[in-house]
């Protein structure tokens, strides 16, 4: 799991997913059909007077519901056709069959859609489309040279059930009133719940040459839960989630996935088109073109969209939604509306979007999480130059006095497109009056140490991570830790952590304390950083084990193959500053004493005048500088954590490291040079695949355990930036140079496997290459004063070597998304196979949380 943003939402669909709720009600549920076809229709409004509604499935089925007993008829609405009432009876189940007729019968043309065979040659359905994709560069935004634009945003979290076993709880019962506020009319008869709500509004600007977006945020309002749940975090989650709907893209990204979009360039490959209808709606002729996924597995889209006859070939409006046997996790439903609208230059302008995603654990289980997000856009003006000082500066400007929600109602009321119901507008205050509650902090104190690993020690500090209080390992023998963290409620310029740890068999005390100032005095991980970090650590650590975003004496890493015997103790102390700047540039400058100890089977010796000798530690003392550029980079921003999300723009990171002799007992001089790239490419239908290239060059002699340990594994899970079926300490190299590639097929074999589809796995290959060497005055091959490489204690054979001319290769094909959390990799080994304690074939597990 990433981060305690992402355990709430999943805690949350798991807490949700029991329980049930009754009312007396007025049930309708009926099918929508062609007057003249008889064909289902798609997406017809239905609805009651003043009172939301639901639309109709692609088999033309609706169910709606209602608390009002005095609805007492029910509408039918969609463009192109006549708007019909029909009565119903109050309080009551019913069923309410209905076709609609076309709203003028001699300027319309019904066109039914031939069935049989499917066939792209000699489509009228396929011609039509392909006009739409070569028409979509002029028909996009940045066909204008200015742009500008008013934009409001509205995101939404509901529950779809009433909890009814959790709020028997005696931790809840003082806090039951926020499952009072009760909307049944807005999704298909079912009860949402809302717990979340965030507003937006923003003016907009966009110039072609130079090309340059501009975002100023006029006004943010959200919930907020309080300290226990980060409100930052959770937008940036969502933000994610829910990116901004463009149709004219060949891909729309959605849950962190690509889904290809109908009109993509390739979209004729991997769809279906059936033309339904020439239609006229407001004096303005239009295609009614109904679409589907060839393969209902892909991540495609189903549903229909309307095309402007007027040799632009816009889209008018298009509804979608995705089939039930997608191959995407946690998502019941997804469905996405767009209104456009007629510019003053006769071309199509998005004026509403609307997405909604149902997530539940399971498709058919009672209760779930709807989140939906509503864009509106207003004013919008076209070839409007403005000044060069509105371009200027950061992409996006929020001044501190329109967040936090500091602007008064009468603004909101002022500028929101559309209104707030009562339902949604009741939830600030339901918020505000819940984190008030003793109860709710008792509740949520145990939902974070669950959920998260920490729990709350009084307001200023954490407890934890609960999952590395106990471990063990050869050295230590059984391993005990107690440790945490502050919160901002302490300083928020100021965030301390700490922790004690016992080993039982070496009978030694290991320590760490930190202390962090953020220049900011806002988050110390907050936009943009500006913190210096001081720390020291008195530790045990295997050479080479890199991990990410978890522990190193995590209780589950504690199992680990083959000969586990290479350790040191470290004495670390450091001192950090970090600085970032406009367009993703940040730099880091650093110093670093640090003592290694050898334990276990490492021993430091070298020979001199014929004598072994030991050396008992090795001590150096580092000035670094490192530079990293990502542009466009986002992240999950939490109070004490960043973790960044993975998009297709390259992260560049430059470090270099320089070893001073005889400052702070500092033994060698050195210089080390690296340099990562990394970067996602999307391959729509296809997949995406990580590439990450790494280099490195030590200048200057010195000995092996300052040499580059190369990232190995020997731990059971799949680590992604290490080598799997490397062992500790193997490999050393002062020059390098390495790829790793990861390609992830989402399901695009499997899906067009019988029987196998139905399970929903997800195919991935990896491949990871590494070149390296040892220059002769650091190699203890070739110079016998160097500090000899570690040997097997037993039979005194070599345990650590140099790569020579064949590359480190290794291997492995996997199968993930097994039961929505694990995946599973065999992995092979392809060189150095005579070396001992090695294997060639090994199996590796990761679990993870995804869409």
């Amino acid at each position: 799991m990433k981060n305690f943003t992402q355990a709430i939402l999943y805690g949350l669909i798991i807490i949700i997913t029991t329980g049930s709720v009754s009312y007396s009600q007025t049930i309708v549920k009926g099918v929508v059909r062609d007057a003249v076809s008889k064909e289902p229709l798609q997406s017809v409004s239905v609805y009651v007077q003043d009172g939301k509604g639901v639309t109709t499935k692609e088999d033309g089925s609706y169910i709606y519901a209602t608390n009002n007993s005095a609805a007492k008829s029910i509408k039918f609405s969609y463009v192109g056709y006549k708007t019909i009432t029909k009565a119903i009876v109050p309080n009551q189940e019913q069923t309410l069959d209905v076709e609609l007729a076309v709203t003028d019968a001699k300027n319309s043309v019904t066109v039914k859609s031939k069935r049989g065979k499917y066939s792209n040659k000699n489509n009228p359905a396929v011609d039509l489309i392909r006009k739409v994709i070569a028409n979509k560069d002029k028909n996009r935004i940045s066909s204008y040279d200015f742009v500008e634009y008013e934009q409001y945003e509205k995101m939404e979290l509901s529950l779809t059930n009433k909890p009814e076993k959790l709020l028997k709880n005696k931790l809840v019962k003082n806090f039951t009133f926020v499952f009072d506020n009760v909307d049944t009319s807005k999704l298909e008869g079912k009860y949402l719940l809302p717990v979340y709500l965030a507003e937006k509004l923003s003016q907009k600007y966009y110039r072609k040459n130079p090309e340059k977006q501009k975002t100023y945020v006029l006004g943010e309002k959200q919930v907020n839960y309080g300290d226990f749940l980060d409100n930052n975090g959770i937008k940036s989650y969502l933000n994610r989630l829910y990116e901004d709907v463009d149709i004219y893209q060949n891909n729309i990204a959605l849950l962190t996935n690509q889904f290809l979009s109908p009109i993509a360039d390739l979209a004729p490959t991997f769809y279906r088109f059936y033309i339904t209808d020439t239609v006229e709606n407001d004096g303005i002729k239009l295609i009614r073109l109904s679409f589907a996924p060839k393969n209902p597995t892909d991540l495609l889209f189903k549903g229909i969209m309307f095309i402007t006859l007027d040799g632009n070939y816009s889209i008018q409006k298009i509804n979608m939604s995705i089939s039930k046997h997608a191959n995407l996790n946690w998502v019941r439903d997804l469905q996405i509306k767009q209104d456009f609208e007629k510019g003053p230059d006769g071309r199509y302008h998005v004026i509403s979007t609307n997405t909604a995603t149902e997530f539940a654990l399971a498709k058919n289980s009672g209760g779930g999480i709807v989140g939906e997000r509503t864009v509106s856009f207003k004013n919008f003006t076209i070839n409007k130059p403005e000044a060069e000082s509105v371009y200027a500066g950061a992409p996006v400007v929020s001044d501190i006095s329109v967040n936090n929600n500091s602007l008064s109602d009468t603004f909101w009321i002022a500028h929101r497109h559309p209104q707030l119901t009562d339902v949604e507008a009741k939830v600030y205050k339901n918020i505000d009056s819940l984190q008030n509650l003793k109860s709710y902090k008792r509740f949520m104190d145990i939902a974070t140490l669950v959920l998260a690993g920490y729990k709350q020690a009084g307001p200023n500090y954490e407890v934890g991570p609960v999952s590395a209080f106990y471990s063990f390992n050869p050295v230590e023998g059984f391993r005990l830790r107690a440790g945490g963290r502050s919160t901002p409620n302490f300083n928020k310029s100021l965030y301390f952590e700490n922790y004690l740890a016992y080993g039982f068999k070496d009978e030694k005390l290991k320590y760490f304390l930190s202390g962090t100032y953020s220049f900011n005095h806002e988050s110390v991980y907050g936009y943009p950083l500006n913190f210096l970090r001081l720390s020291y650590q008195y530790d045990t650590k295997i050479p080479g084990q890199e991990l990410q975003f978890v522990q190193e004496d995590n209780f589950f890493l504690s199992f680990k193959r083959g000969n586990n015997d290479k350790w040191l103790y470290n004495n670390i102390f450091k001192a950090e500053y970090v600085r970032e700047f406009a367009k993703n540039w940040s730099v880091t400058a650093g110093f670093k004493n640090w003592k290694q100890t050898p334990a276990g089977s490492i021993v430091y010796e070298k020979v001199s005048e014929g004598h072994i000798n030991n050396i008992p530690d090795v001590t150096t003392s580092e000035l670094s500088a490192e530079i990293r550029w990502a542009p466009h980079e986002q992240f999950y921003q939490g109070k004490v954590y960043r973790i960044p999300i993975i998009n297709k723009y390259p992260i560049f990171k430059l470090r270099y490291i320089a070893g001073i002799k005889g400052l702070a007992k500092g033994e060698y001089n050195y210089h080390n040079l690296n340099l990562n790239i990394a970067k996602r490419f999307y391959l729509s239908q296809f997949g995406y695949t990580d590439v990450a290239v790494e280099g490195g060059y030590i200048f200057g002699k010195v000995p092996f355990p300052l040499l580059t340990i190369h990232r190995a594994n020997q731990t059971y899970s799949y680590q992604l930036n290490s080598y799997n079926m490397m062992n500790f300490m193997e490999f050393v190299s002062d020059h390098f140079a390495g790829v790793n590639v990861d390609h992830y097929f989402n399901g695009f074999f499997f899906n067009k496997i019988p029987l196998i589809k139905r399970l929903k796995l997800r195919e991935v290959i990896t491949g990871k290459i590494l070149y390296g060497g040892v220059r002769n005055e650091n190699n203890p091959v070739s110079n016998s004063a160097a500090i000899k490489f570690p040997t097997d204690a037993e039979s005194g054979a070599a345990d650590t070597y140099t790569l020579g001319s064949t590359p480190y290769v290794e291997v492995s094909a996997g199968i993930a998304n097994i039961f929505k959390l694990v995946r599973v990799d065999v992995v092979k080994r392809l060189t150095y196979l005579n070396h001992p304690e090695v294997s060639q074939w090994g199996i590796r597990t990761r679990f993870k949380f995804d869409f």
